[in-house]
């Protein structure tokens, strides 16, 4: 099979049939050979409802239900670990993500790059999504001392052999786009045009978002962890040079009656500096504690044409 077509589904009742229809005659001017796979991540419409009514008169198109919402990147996973194309696309289901251009993906993976990205010149999301992602990308490329770009998301085409080694990495704190770029591979982008969303709003809450960056950020850079000590040695030394210029003052007579405002401010910022260290800690520790549980990152509860 040439090419699989993976799409996380939720919320997406009422875009599926033009997502379905918009891809195929895409893909089409490839090859005829082709699936589409939409996971319905557990959506509380009629999604899956959907999915199984085009599945019923399309064999191409195959459907995955998870037990429950799992989150937007393990949706991919499960869809990835039932591809059989030779090229893989990403794409979400919202049709910001514009099937017209899977062709021209396609067009520069031949020659011989092994993931092809689109490239999003012009955005059309909301000024908070745009400034949230830019501010995201500037604080993890700080910590992470790698180079991302804010333009750039999980639509793209994809070798097989790229996403045969995505599929052996178990981390639950799971984000598609990192764990790609941490491959490697031939990489090139391609610009594209971006679209408004069909219907409704993204279902990305600011909680959500938040979760999934400090999940990203926390998988990908211990240099929280560096600052952290950093923090504490400058802490340390600048307490031995108020511990030095206390004892000298009282022995030169400066100090007349001993302070008690820089003795209480002086615990609570230490304070809050230890349980910011902590949190920090219990953060990574935290995340550890997921992963040795092994437990299955996705669970798939009906497949349809698979």
């Amino acid at each position: 099979m040439l090419f699989s077509i993976v799409s996380p589904i939720y919320y997406g009742e009422k875009m599926l049939e033009e997502l379905v229809s918009r891809v195929k005659q895409s893909v089409e001017q490839i090859t005829s050979d082709y699936e589409i796979i939409l996971v319905n991540d557990s959506s509380p419409d009629n999604s899956w409802l959907k999915i199984k009514q085009i599945c019923s008169v399309d064999s191409k198109v195959k459907g995955v239900n998870l037990s429950r919402n799992f989150g937007q990147h393990f949706a991919i996973t499960a869809g990835l670990s039932l591809c059989k194309g030779e090229w893989i696309v990403v794409m979400d289901c919202d049709l910001q993500d514009r099937p017209e251009e899977i062709p021209n993906l396609y067009k520069k993976a031949l020659e011989g790059f092994d993931i092809v990205y689109a490239r999003r010149v012009v955005r059309h999301d909301g000024f908070f999504k745009r400034m949230s992602s830019k501010f995201f990308h500037f604080v993890y490329d700080w910590l992470s001392g790698t180079k991302t770009d804010s333009s750039i998301s999980n639509f793209g085409v994809y070798n097989q052999k790229v996403i045969k080694e995505y599929n052996k990495m178990p981390e639950v704190a799971r984000s598609f786009d990192s764990l790609i770029k941490y491959l490697g591979f031939n990489v090139s982008a391609v610009d594209v045009n971006h679209d408004n969303r069909a219907e409704g709003k993204s279902s990305y809450t600011l909680v959500k978002l938040l979760k999934l960056s400090f999940d990203v950020m926390i998988s990908n850079t211990n240099k929280p962890l560096k600052i952290a000590v950093g923090l504490g040695f400058f802490m340390a030394f600048v307490s031995f040079c108020l511990a030095v210029y206390n004892v000298v003052s009282k022995y030169l007579g400066n100090i007349g009656v001993e302070g008690y405002t820089s003795t209480v401010f002086s615990i609570w910022f230490v304070g809050g500096i230890l349980l910011m260290m902590l949190g920090i800690v219990g953060l990574y520790v935290g995340k550890i504690f997921d992963q040795v549980k092994q437990r299955p990152i996705f669970v798939i509860s009906e497949k349809i044409n698979c």
